[in-house]
């Protein structure tokens, strides 16, 4: 933290580098917002949030009630933040000086708002009702989504129903989606949380949908372990087409297909998500059977494309999945339309930049009291790490201040007998309590105390006053606790959380989860001034693995030796080199899981 301080004083000192316009009420479009006297002013207030405690804020039964939020049902209790109203009304003029409504109704109006790209940001209109109007280059994009949603829906009824057949005439109900990154994050989350849904368990009964990411053979191996090629379907997912880790594991279920069925059955047995409808032909795959989408759909942001559309309309059907969407697109208008004082989205990026950037807060623990939300955190942390760790401006202009958190989390209570001691006694982590007041699957034991619902639940309550209030040595004094084990026993408490309660968790609620954490970055990312739409970090370790690429093939095939490499990597190559692979280069084999 003393590190973090240290580099916002440096924010704060006009002698550090010379500015490039002078500080101005609202903020100039290349001028950074660290310069702003909104800035200024909440770096001047966490002295005054520094001499408060948590156990002393709650004490006000005003300010918590203040410090609450709700849309349709979804609560949001952020009074446990290391914030007063002071500090809100602060966050509300940085926001202004940031432009931050401006912005957002940017985003909303097809601006290309991702300008190192050059590319509009419309996510929101993959979940738009079909008579809003939304534009790209002037051309309403809203007709042209529902045109892929019917083609899909279309498509998933014909597979569903049984009409889509095999090489060998037999019904498919399988179904292995191969995509990485945002193809493959935002899907796992939605499958993760339908599966124990009721209504959504009841229409996938007798399916199975699995999802292929990494390169690594084993997760090919899982991923078709007991299935049977003659009733399973692949779905290729790769904008391009030319993802190399996609593209080879799309290559390996091919040979997988081809094997059993012979070629002829690829065009019944794998379909694609992608534009490139020359490769996708190539590749075997009937150009009918590809579902487009758009450059203005960042991969992170695809779950409500055919990314993720069409693999969960196979498995759950069209109608549970429009659900979601529609989840998804009431936040929307909520993020849009509702005041910043009410809107969710919107606190909670103020909310993430305060504890960032002010307080000196590293990480966030997202930690969802419902197994069905197992995925959600990796989703998060792709969807915020990749859109705000960033280093510079939307200009270009490098930053002095902190953006971005550490990212990670997983469900309670499984998470309580894991890294809560940190959280409770070590570092300072904010942390994001999530709870759903009706149970997916609810269950109580007759002569039980509580429902096991309930049971998980008592700590989803408690956590949060718990990292607030801690225990002091005076309690533990008065509980009679040996004097040796005082400290050790002694919570400091002052940890901020915040806490999000959904009614329950249908398909719903689930888009309407998703599309809050989706605003919220965004949120962030527009006051911070940087472009959270772009991911130019994940280009170089790329480029490097195409050169170690050429040079494995060329010591395999031609026995050249190492070279090209600085000598810890050129060291490592020829370790792993010096081993005989247990697949003959010359040869095709497949996983025998």
């Amino acid at each position: 933290i003393q590190s973090q301080e240290a580099k916002r004083g440096s924010a704060s000192s006009s002698t550090d580098r010379p500015l490039l316009h002078p500080p101005v009420a609202v903020m100039a479009s290349s001028a950074l917002i660290c310069d702003t006297e909104q800035w200024k002013g909440l770096q001047a207030h966490v002295g005054a949030i520094q001499k408060t405690h948590l156990r002393d804020l709650m004490d006000d039964a005003e300010r918590c009630k203040a410090m609450t939020a709700e849309y349709e049902g979804i609560f949001l209790d952020y009074s446990r933040q290391r914030a007063t109203g002071e500090t809100m009304e602060k966050l509300f003029k940085l926001a202004e000086a940031a432009k931050l409504k401006e912005k957002i109704e940017k985003m909303f109006s097809g601006d290309k708002i991702n300008s190192t790209e050059n590319r509009s940001v419309l996510h929101v209109a993959l979940r738009a009702p079909r008579d809003e109007v939304i534009k790209s280059d002037g051309v309403n994009v809203v007709p042209e989504v529902w045109g892929v949603k019917d083609k899909i829906k279309q498509f998933s009824e014909t597979f569903r129903s049984g009409s889509w057949v095999g090489a060998t005439g037999k019904a498919l109900t399988n179904v292995v989606s191969v995509g990485i990154g945002g193809s493959f994050l935002g899907p796992l989350f939605v499958h993760a949380a339908l599966q124990t849904d009721p209504e959504a368990a009841e229409s996938a009964k007798g399916r199975q949908l699995r999802f292929l990411a990494n390169v690594d053979p084993v997760d090919v191996a899982r991923s078709i372990k007991d299935l049977d090629p003659e009733t399973t379907l692949v779905v290729v997912v790769s904008k391009t087409f030319t993802t190399a880790e996609t593209m080879l594991n799309a290559r390996t279920l091919k040979e997988w297909i081809v094997s059993s069925l012979g070629p002829d059955a690829v065009a019944k047995h794998m379909i694609a998500v992608s534009t490139n409808l020359e490769l996708v032909e190539k590749f075997g795959i009937d150009p009918k059977n590809a579902f487009a989408f758009w450059d203005w759909v960042g991969g992170r942001y695809s779950v409500c494309s055919a990314v993720g559309v069409l693999p969960l309309s196979l498995q759950y059907g069209f109608p549970i999945v429009q659900k979601f969407l529609e989840g998804a697109a009431s936040i929307d208008k909520h993020f849009r339309s509702s005041s910043f004082e009410k809107n969710i989205p919107v606190l909670l990026g103020l909310l993430s930049v305060w504890n960032v950037s002010f307080l000196g807060y590293p990480a966030r623990a997202i930690l969802p009291y419902s197994q069905a939300l197992e995925k959600f955190a990796p989703h998060i942390q792709q969807l915020s790490m990749e859109s705000n760790g960033k280093g510079v401006s939307i200009d270009g202009v490098q930053l002095s201040f902190e953006t971005g958190e550490i990212d990670f989390g997983e469900p309670g209570t499984n998470g309580q007998h894991s890294f809560y001691q940190l959280i409770h006694q070590g570092r300072v982590i904010p942390c994001d309590f999530i709870g759903v007041v009706k149970s997916q699957q609810p269950v109580y034991l007759k002569g039980e105390i509580v429902s096991n619902h309930d049971e998980l639940m008592s700590n989803f309550f408690a956590q949060p006053d718990a990292l607030a209030y801690g225990k002091t040595p005076e309690q533990l004094h008065s509980e009679k606790v040996p004097e040796h084990l005082i400290s050790h026993k002694t919570f400091q408490g002052n940890r901020p959380s915040l806490s999000l309660l959904l009614p329950s968790l249908s398909a719903y609620e689930i888009g309407q989860l998703l599309s809050i954490y989706e605003h919220r970055i965004a949120v962030q990312g527009f006051l911070w001034g940087i472009n959270s739409f772009d991911q130019w970090g994940v280009e170089l370790g790329k480029s490097l693995a195409s050169q170690v690429r050429k040079s494995l093939h060329a010591s395999r095939m031609e026995g050249k030796p190492v070279q090209g490499f600085n000598s810890s990597t050129a060291s490592l190559l020829t370790r792993y080199l010096a081993v005989e692979p247990s697949t003959p280069y010359n040869t095709t084999t497949m996983p025998k899981v």
